[in-house]
């Protein structure tokens, strides 16, 4: 029975997380020095939330059930979304690991670290093999290519793109929802304590 309220209550988080995770990500905003079509948004902010509240799969679930969400309304051919899931999963993914074994306030700073470094550097992977390639089935890669130039002529191959504009701005997006989880998890976890209480006292009546 005790496995069951937990259950329910994991269940419960990672489905409002998920909302707020699929909230957050429709409000995305283009920021100066960067192509227009890399847009910001704090999406992956509950995905880490996730991860520490129930474990590295609820992170990566969050990822998981925001994209396909967002894919239904999407123009990006579901290729965004794809690339959006995988490095939401390897930023929630890792630090629910290490979170799960060191639960203590430096535990969950390396695990945010940690997390965004490993976001960051396989955006570099992902988007070298994978994202651009698909989207230049739909724009020459000449014209993405040219995009990043126009701010700065040294960015002249994909992957000078990468790695002077992609992974600064992954690594920026990791560390904001990584500070932001840090000042707002603890209030939250009690907040989920709560609910895990609140649905034991109702298996009792």
């Amino acid at each position: 029975m005790a496995n069951t309220k937990s259950n329910i209550t994991k269940i419960t988080i990672i489905a409002m997380l998920s909302a707020v995770a699929t909230i957050l990500q429709y409000l995305e905003f283009w920021i100066p020095l960067v192509p227009s079509f890399l847009k910001f948004d704090f999406s992956d902010l509950p995905e880490l939330i996730g991860a520490f509240a129930v474990g590295p799969v609820g992170g990566i679930l969050i990822a998981l059930i925001k994209n396909l969400l967002h894919a239904a309304v999407s123009q990006s051919f579901g290729i965004g979304e794809i690339a959006n899931f995988v490095l939401g999963a390897i930023f929630a993914g890792t630090a629910g690991i290490i979170y799960k074994y060191k639960r203590t306030k430096t535990g969950a700073l390396i695990a945010c670290i940690v997390g965004t470094v490993a976001m960051a550097g396989l955006s570099i992977v992902t988007n070298y093999f994978f994202v651009y390639p698909a989207y230049a089935k739909f724009m020459a890669m000449d014209q993405i290519i040219a995009a990043y130039a126009s701010i700065l002529p040294a960015a002249n191959s994909l992957l000078k793109c990468l790695v002077i504009f992609n992974v600064p701005f992954t690594l920026v997006k990791g560390l904001l929802c990584s500070i932001i989880a840090m000042l707002i998890y603890k209030p939250l976890s009690k907040m989920f304590v709560k609910l895990n209480t609140a649905f034991d006292k109702r298996g009792r009546k």
